[in-house]
């Protein structure tokens, strides 16, 4: 009966360990994967661990470079009082990008939601040294950028849609004195991300869903089923 005799390690094998398995094809190796065999009778073990950071997502791309974009193709800021104006006359689709919950809690009516960002869903290894990064900080729901945005968004809303972005307290692009490249924020990074990928009507609503609120505007809520 084969028994297991060894455990790997989170180590690369050496070069003449690496020769040896590859020679025998007991190992794999490629880009942002560790494969170690072990081989004990007729039976062989493979350990994978894809343990390299995934690409850049949007979020992570420099703050400038998405502006410059958000600049050249002329995404304009609007205050709340005249987004509900667009929203009324003009036919202008607030997209709320906060997470369900918040935005099930109380939005403006007739927006519709996607979400930015969602809990950390996969278990790999990079995943799961999220999650512990953010329980360090004490934030046991951690986050991601939404894979799926893109494609929520499309699903609902085509590439002529007049479209003001919201998130709860927004960012800006208008430079100050302590921030002269402005601020980014989640409805800024979605609407880069929708401009990037052919939204021609893009706009973001100045002060977000938090100053929409606090300015007395209608919200509507969505009570959740028992």
């Amino acid at each position: 009966m084969a028994s297991l005799t060894s455990i790997a390690t989170p180590s690369y094998p050496s070069s003449s360990q690496a020769s040896r398995l590859k020679s025998s094809g007991n190992t794999l190796f490629s880009a942002g994967v560790r494969s170690t065999a072990i081989v004990s009778g007729q039976r062989t073990l493979k350990i994978h661990c894809a343990s390299t950071k995934p690409a850049k997502p949007a979020a992570e791309i420099d703050w400038k470079q998405k502006r410059e974009l958000l600049l050249e193709k002329r995404v304009r800021s609007v205050d709340v009082k005249e987004a509900l104006r667009l929203q009324k006359e003009n036919n202008f689709v607030i997209l709320d990008v906060r997470p369900e919950a918040d935005y099930k809690a109380g939005h403006p009516p007739g927006a519709i939601n996607v979400e930015m960002y969602r809990l950390i869903r996969e278990w790999t290894a990079w995943d799961i040294a999220r999650r512990l990064g953010f329980a360090f900080f004490g934030i046991f729901s951690g986050t991601e950028e939404n894979p799926e945005f893109l494609q929520g968004v499309e699903a609902k809303l085509d590439k002529e849609a007049k479209i003001i972005v919201a998130c709860s307290s927004a960012g800006t692009m208008k430079p100050t004195q302590n921030l002269p490249e402005g601020q980014q924020s989640r409805s800024l990074i979605a609407a880069y991300l929708l401009v990037l990928n052919g939204y021609k009507n893009v706009f973001h609503l100045e002060g977000g869903i938090y100053t929409w609120s606090k300015e007395g505007l209608p919200v509507e809520t969505i009570e959740e089923e028992d």
